[in-house]
């Protein structure tokens, strides 16, 4: 799901974007073998006292040393000094099982990562540019009454000349049973009329979501028929408040939910009555195979989806907007090779009948997942082109999504611009 959208106060619900395993605690070492040896009293008859001598008194007689049991003061012949050695052992072997571990899981991590710096090189295919089909998300003050038409002809001029065809205007969370309160969206139809004065031929389309109860107690329970049916109730209300289409971001979602698959089948009925767009924002595809299952072990949040589910999604909906950001990359060049990936695993499930949107970063965050100088407008679109030009380059149905427009800087606009839209 994009990240939570600062600066606008009626965000979507949403979980942090990202966990982490804690790393494995360390054993101490344990304690060697007891102290040897018996101690002597200063007076050397246990009294603690020093005596005089007595000159009159015949002097000691030497007598033989007692025999020692050498058992008894050598402590690795006693159970307490193989009980230590046998910790110290267990102690080295659980150290080397961590350390392969950790190579274990660090080794391939370093190879992938190898892999995404080398899919970064290279040029793009000539014509990989906008084919007029892209999309940006647009935060919940469009209507909620807080714009103005001063404020829809500044975002017309901003958008006019671009490749932008599709908005996907925040029109609030859905409640957790799946119902939607009209009152959280009173100006849409001014908005919408608004737009179609303004942008001729751009489509207003109604961005629905929710925080799902997959990793906690609290959210949206897609398991629940009724929950469904409610959500699907909810699509036909904004299309006849004139919408056209609806676009659901429903976090987190795990790799092979069949809920959300009947859900999106009911869903494509009523958008298809109603001659409407269904879109969704999607989860990232898995970078290494099963590589949810995996990350979803270590921490119990997947992230990724496997890309036969990817596909699974993708035919059962007329638009699929990857969120391509909040990958955990930390370069530029990484970063862009990953979504260079994103983008060719995507192509490759993708029903040409389906667009294919792949996510820019029109925001600014340091968190964990997300290092605003690594995941930059220009490393994106030059990883969408890479990955464009290497698995479908004529691909028609085709383009990408800005999130956000209230975080967006110039600069991100100057380099979807030049670098994607293309225009001299």
């Amino acid at each position: 799901m994009p990240p939570t959208p600062h600066g606008d106060p009626t965000p979507p619900r949403r979980t942090p974007d990202t966990t982490s395993p804690r790393s494995p605690e360390r054993d101490a070492t344990p304690p060697s073998g007891p102290d040897s040896g018996a101690g002597t009293t200063p007076g050397g008859d246990g009294s603690g006292t020093k005596r005089e001598a007595n000159p009159q008194e015949s002097a000691p007689q030497a007598t033989a040393p007692e025999a020692t049991d050498p058992k008894a003061t050598d402590p690795e012949a006693t159970g307490t000094g193989q009980r230590g050695r046998a910790r110290k052992r267990w102690g080295r072997w659980v150290r080397r099982g961590v350390v392969a571990l950790v190579l274990l899981l660090l080794v391939p991590l370093l190879g992938a990562e190898a892999a995404l710096r080398v899919n970064y090189s290279g040029d793009p295919a000539d014509g990989t540019y906008t084919r007029g089909q892209d999309a940006i998300w647009l935060g919940h003050a469009w209507v909620d009454g807080r714009k103005t038409d001063a404020d829809v002809t500044a975002l017309a001029e901003r958008l006019r000349g671009t490749g932008i065809r599709d908005l996907y205007v925040h029109t609030g969370p859905l409640e957790h049973d799946g119902t939607l309160p009209k009152s959280v969206y009173p100006k849409a139809g001014w908005f919408i009329a608004a737009v179609h004065r303004a942008l001729p031929g751009v489509r207003v389309q109604a961005w629905l979501g929710d925080v799902l109860a997959s990793e906690s107690p609290d959210g949206l329970r897609l398991e629940r028929a009724r929950t469904r049916a409610a959500v699907v109730a909810s699509a036909r209300e904004v299309l006849a408040a004139g919408y056209e289409g609806a676009h659901f971001d429903l976090e987190p979602l795990h790799s092979g939910d069949r809920n959300y698959l009947g859900l999106l089948d009911d869903l494509r009925a009523v958008t298809r009555a109603h001659g409407a767009l269904l879109s969704v924002a999607s989860h990232q595809i898995d970078p290494l195979p099963a590589f949810h299952s995996v990350w979803g072990t270590l921490t119990n949040h997947p992230k990724w989806w496997s890309q036969a589910y990817f596909g699974e999604v993708a035919r059962r909906v007329d638009q699929i907007a990857v969120m391509s950001y909040d990958t955990m990359q930390p370069l530029q060049s990484l970063y862009g090779g990953y979504v260079a990936q994103q983008t060719s695993l995507a192509l490759e499930v993708t029903p040409p009948g389906t667009q294919l949107l792949m996510g820019l970063p029109f925001y600014h965050e340091n968190k964990f997942g997300h290092q605003a100088h690594a995941e930059t407008v220009p490393a994106a679109v030059r990883g969408v082109r890479l990955g464009l030009s290497r698995t479908d380059a004529d691909r028609a149905r085709f383009g990408v999504a800005l999130y956000v427009d209230f975080a967006a800087t110039e600069a991100d606009w100057t380099a979807y611009r030049e670098d994607w839209v293309h225009r001299r």
